[in-house]
């Protein structure tokens, strides 16, 4: 059984019952699989295609102009990474992909910045590609739109008022990835685009291109979530997870590019505001049942999540 459509156009009706429908909806697709694929998202077909025209083309670069914008040079984790670069599975072999990671563009005098906010800082933008950065800012802007009216809809499923999350949602940290996965070799049987792994964050919205490869965990065995045109893949993170109680799931999923077909994809990552409390919802918990999780900030959360994964070997 594939993962459930969800259509969150009328979380923007004025019939409070309609926005409870589409809450009714995601609590049973969160509940169960922690993913779905949303449609009635509005942002725009053009945008869309704008977008994953101009990833193809930062990868098609050269690679000395790809290499001119290594991340290695940002402080705030922006910019590109190489084939390999990283290794989502422990103990398996690096992730067959290269990425290109984008964010909020604040200036080095940003109050964020300046305080020392986790991963915030400037873009490196490619000097080739003149379209690139006005695409990815729009791009970027329409999604942070579309993150906080899920957010809406889970504080529905929650049954809390609609409005429970706005703190959240209040200048949101968000992290933009673009991934080009080659083919998997045939000689390398375990090779992965993308180990399995869970996100770290709050929710995640995934455009894939035609390619496919994505597979979800479910209860017993792997779902194949193939690519639905004008669809997003959503999945809840661990910081959703650790919210609830672990009643919603931050579930497994990996990479598989077995299509012989370059494949790519955007993921945005939405964090939510980096000083925001993540403190266990009442409603997730049981009579006397207590919270498996101290309270956190986003940013600690986070910053904890990437030193557990990222720590230099030793």
């Amino acid at each position: 059984m594939g993962l459930p459509v969800i259509d969150i156009s009328g979380l923007a009706a004025s019939d409070p019952a309609a926005r409870r429908a589409v809450g009714a909806g995601l609590r049973a697709a969160c509940l169960e699989h922690g993913f779905f694929y949303c449609t009635g998202h509005g942002v725009p077909e053009g945008l869309i295609a704008a977008a994953m025209t101009q990833t193809r083309a930062l990868f098609d670069l050269p690679m000395a102009a790809k290499r001119a914008l290594d991340k290695a040079q940002s402080p705030a984790n922006r910019g590109y990474e190489h084939l390999g670069g990283q290794t989502l599975q422990q103990g398996a072999m690096p992730d067959r992909k290269e990425g290109f990671y984008l964010g909020e563009d604040l200036a080095p005098d940003h109050p964020r910045v300046l305080a020392g906010a986790f991963n915030a800082g400037n873009n490196l933008w490619p000097a080739d590609l003149p379209a690139f950065r006005p695409v990815m800012v729009a791009y970027f802007a329409a999604l942070g739109v579309v993150a906080a009216r899920i957010m809406q809809g889970l504080a529905l499923s929650l049954d809390l008022p609609e409005d429970h999350f706005r703190a959240f949602t209040t200048e949101p940290a968000a992290t933009l990835r673009l991934l080009h996965y080659p083919p998997s070799r045939p000689e390398v049987p375990d090779e992965l685009g993308a180990g399995a792994h869970t996100d770290f964050g709050g929710l995640t919205l995934l455009l894939q291109d035609e390619v496919g490869g994505l597979q979800v965990m479910g209860r017993d065995s792997w779902i194949e979530a193939p690519p639905i045109p004008g669809a997003y893949v959503v999945n809840l993170g661990d910081m959703i997870a650790r919210w609830t109680n672990d009643r919603y799931r931050s579930t497994l999923h990996r990479v598989i590019n077995r299509s012989g077909r370059e494949r790519y994809s955007i993921p945005y990552f939405y964090s939510g505001n980096p000083d925001h409390e993540v403190r266990c919802l009442p409603t997730c918990l049981a009579p006397g049942e207590v919270p498996t999780y101290p309270p956190v900030t986003v940013q600690d959360h986070l910053r904890a999540m990437y030193a557990r994964t990222y720590a230099p070997a030793s």
